[in-house]
């Protein structure tokens, strides 16, 4: 399990980031040098930084890479590679091994987590991933699906419509980058309260973490966050749960879960994992 001796960083994005391509109302921070990559690529070192986009979640990888490339390029970054792991055995290809062993930051692109777990996950690649976060400044950021395979516990679906009834949730093993977090997508666009709720319930010494889009965390030391982005972070504390009743019910039954604690957090904001202590940007600071 990583603690606070970890050297790298995490930055899980909830899905549809800017990527400096589309003039879209829902983005409210400047592109260049507000937005959620420029946060990553500033991570990683700079534009001089070699970042790993990975492609593996998405159905659509060949598109996916072109839109990546357009939005580094609009970043002035000089040092931007490609690794398109489509089968178990790409992740094992010596190529593969050497790029993610030379790469200063990785990003994992959205799509389906449950195919980065299948095809990435418990390889010598894997391995290499989870050695160089822990003991190097090593930037790891993934967007939606991407984001959630960081944690141990990995939700891997649900059905919007039964949530709030036990076993609407499905879940499986993560990459295990933040063995302490559980963290979901598109959190507020695709109203993702319910499954939270039961993932927490589920795991109630687990922080739940759900992601606007364009919004994310810079994660340090597993230790704390500190929120960026247009939108908003919902965390959920279930260590004082009064009431859950997940474990007493049959699936498909209506939960009772009371003083399920939960936080609305936006762009500056940050957050003590051990602790559970929060730190509110004061009002009168600029928008960062």
């Amino acid at each position: 399990m990583m603690n606070s001796s970890t050297k790298g960083i995490l930055i899980p994005i909830g899905g549809n980031e800017d990527k400096g391509i589309d003039n879209n109302e829902m983005y409210t921070l400047e592109f260049i040098d507000e937005g959620i990559l420029y946060h990553v690529v500033r991570a990683a070192g700079g534009v001089d930084a070699k970042i790993v986009v990975i492609p593996t979640a998405s159905s659509i990888p060949d598109e996916v890479m072109e839109n990546y490339r357009i939005a580094f390029d609009k970043l002035s970054c000089t040092n931007v590679h490609f690794l398109d792991i489509r089968k178990r055995t790409d992740a094992k290809k010596p190529a593969s091994i050497e790029l993610v062993k030379s790469a200063d930051c990785l990003l994992f692109t959205g799509g389906d987590q449950s195919k980065i777990t299948k095809k990435i996950g418990g390889t010598e690649l894997h391995e290499i991933m989870l050695d160089k976060y822990k003991n190097e400044h090593f930037v790891i950021a993934g967007t939606s699906a991407g984001a959630m395979c960081m944690s141990e516990e990995m939700i891997t679906g649900g059905n919007r419509s039964e949530s709030f009834r036990k076993g609407t949730v499905m879940m499986g093993k993560g990459m295990a980058f933040t063995p302490g977090l559980i963290i979901d997508s598109h959190f507020i666009q695709r109203g993702r309260f319910g499954r939270m709720a039961e993932s927490v319930a589920r795991f109630p010494d687990l922080i739940g973490i759900g992601l606007a889009e364009d919004t994310g965390l810079i994660i340090r030391n597993n230790s704390d966050f500190e929120v960026i982005g247009s939108g908003m972070v919902i965390v959920f504390d279930g260590r004082n749960f009064q009431h859950n009743t997940i474990n007493e019910l049959k699936d498909g039954t209506p939960m009772t879960l009371t003083n399920l604690v939960t936080h609305v957090l936006a762009n500056g904001d940050k957050f003590e994992i051990q602790t559970r202590k929060i730190h509110v940007l004061p009002i009168e600071s600029p928008f960062i």
